[in-house]
């Protein structure tokens, strides 16, 4: 594939290839051209998707090929990071141009202040139009990160990368952790995207329905979709009901040539026998009977060989046509069945002051197999109080007591040992469990074999996912409370699936804490509480009422 030679901000592989130093092999030959516009970038857990943004930022190198960004690239990655000592104007990059314009502003005229400020004289403004856009406008460019919740880092980030105008803007699942009034704003920026190209990886289904294109990675290659996620997934089940058409056939022709083989085999065998018979009532010379042997025995092999070619041909054009059809792995989680009686008292809050949030305390009763929605906009402390819950962190006041084995899934997914493999970190967490148990068990989570030797620093996102996951599964004891905070983050919409119909069939008790309000309909909540400087009873419609944008 020629590179184009072009003017405009686009995006160039050729044969780019990636492997691991263990050598599993992530991107084999991909080429792919994006111009302007928005590309969605969409692939199972593991299938290269970061990987192939990391390859285009430099932070990655190519096994083989080439990944050319042309224009100004700016990249948001998935597990963003800021140091919380920072104030909003230096995460955002204009501390010194601001410095510089309230000097000037102040009367101090010297030349190092108008190097400083260039031609970027509404600094000041573009920020905080910026910020406004992204439903930041309460934030004053003085206080510092610390004081923003995880969602709100998220969108800082962007606002800081679309300060540089960017003509290649690369965005890792964006929407992880962001609240519903947040993904709006993120949408909004999304469609709004008219000048360069826009790439983001991502497994949010309405983000996807904004963009131009759908690129899939799918065994180390690339194929383009025109149209948003719905266009992609009707062409995709279009062309899965052709590969099975196909399928059929091939299999329809296989089994015609193997009846053909057979029938043939059966018409040598009779003819032979009816030979030997003739020739033993014939009186020709020995010679001239041998001469006709030879040449029936090299008619039948001629026969025989041509069907045996036919057969063969059959059997690999099937091949071809089941290379073509999905078969997608999926992760098959086993949940305990750890049944919780509907009397039993699980956990019990009395007047809770977690760290942060909720400063009217909160009081709770959880009894059985209940399922509680923990729900509330960015920065209202629902990470907090379930760290509080799950004995990582002391109350300001108050008490949590559980009454149950309780087992947490942060949002971070930083319980692992980055240092060690999937199968070790999995041993750490059921010391009693025997090994050859272990491995069948992460086999179930698609760690199979040298996958489950794989570091977990090398994991991508939803890997290090369903390696968390099958880790608290695997604990002793199962767990009859789990406290899952924003569980979907980083999932492929195959294992979404997965795990809804997991926690469906799970019969303990669950605090979910999620922004994702499709999912938590999906898996059966019970009871909805809403932190909003306290924990209150609410209902999923008063919820979207209150986090959709007004």
């Amino acid at each position: 594939m020629t590179e184009p030679v072009s003017s405009e901000p686009s995006v160039f592989c050729s044969d780019l290839t990636f492997t691991w130093p263990d050598g599993t092999t992530v991107l084999d030959g991909l080429s792919l051209h994006l111009g302007p516009g928005r590309t969605g970038v969409v692939g199972a857990n593991g299938s290269g998707k970061s990987t192939l943004l990391r390859l285009l930022t430099g932070h990655l190198r190519p096994t083989r090929g080439t990944a050319t960004v042309h224009g100004r690239l700016a990249h948001l990655p998935q597990n963003l990071t800021l140091d919380t000592s920072l104030r909003v104007d230096q995460a955002l990059g204009i501390a010194e141009k601001r410095a510089a314009l309230h000097a000037v502003e102040a009367g101090d005229t010297r030349e190092e202040h108008f190097e400083t400020i260039g031609d970027d004289w509404d600094v000041e403004e573009r920020a905080e139009a910026v910020l406004d856009q992204l439903g930041l406008g309460h934030v004053d460019l003085d206080r510092t990160v610390a004081q923003l919740s995880g969602g709100e880092t998220v969108l800082l980030r962007l606002a800081a990368l679309l300060l540089t105008r960017p003509d290649v803007l690369l965005l890792d699942e964006p929407t992880n952790n962001l609240d519903l009034f947040a993904r709006r704003r993120l949408y909004d920026t999304v469609e709004s995207w008219r000048s360069g190209v826009l790439v983001v990886v991502s497994h949010d289904r309405d983000l996807l329905e904004r963009v131009d294109r759908i690129a899939e990675l799918r065994s180390g290659a690339v194929a383009l979709y025109g149209g948003g996620y719905s266009a992609y997934e009707e062409a995709v089940a279009l062309q899965q009901a052709a590969a099975e058409r196909a399928v059929r056939a091939a299999e329809a022709d296989v089994r015609r040539q193997q009846r053909d083989l057979e029938e043939s085999q059966t018409k040598l065998a009779r003819r032979r026998r009816h030979d030997q018979k003739l020739d033993a009532r014939r009186t020709a010379p020995r010679i001239v009977a041998g001469a006709r042997k030879r040449a029936a025995q090299e008619s039948a092999g001629r026969l025989r060989g041509l069907h045996e070619e036919r057969l063969a041909q059959a059997r690999e054009r099937l091949a071809e046509a089941e290379q073509a059809v999905r078969d997608d792995d999926e992760i098959r989680i086993d949940l305990p069945h750890t049944a919780v009686p509907p009397g039993r008292t699980v956990l019990v809050l009395r007047g809770l002051r977690p760290r942060f949030g909720l400063p009217h305390g909160a009081d709770l009763h959880v009894h059985g197999p209940e399922r509680i929605a923990l729900v509330g906009r960015n920065g209202a402390g629902k990470t907090t109080l379930l760290r509080t819950v799950a004995g990582e962190l002391p109350p300001l006041s108050g008490e949590a007591r559980t009454f149950v084995p309780l087992r947490f899934l942060p949002q971070r997914l930083d319980v692992l040992d980055d240092r060690l493999s999937v199968a070790d970190n999995a041993v750490r967490s059921a010391p009693g469990v025997p090994y050859n148990h272990v491995r069948a068990q992460l086999a179930r989570f698609l760690f199979r074999g040298r996958r489950a030797e794989q570091l977990v620093g090398t994991l991508s996102g939803g890997e290090r996912f369903r390696a968390t996951l099958a880790a608290t599964m695997l604990a002793e004891p199962a767990p009859q409370l789990l406290l899952l905070d924003e569980p979907t983050n980083n999932l492929d919409l195959a294992s979404l699936r997965q795990l809804v119909q997991a926690l469906a069939a799970y019969r303990g008790a669950l605090l979910v804490a999620s922004h994702d309000l499709p999912f938590l309909e999906s898996i059966g909540i019970t009871r909805w509480l809403l932190a909003d400087g306290e924990l209150r009873e609410t209902s999923p419609e008063e919820v979207r009422a209150l986090l959709e944008p007004r």
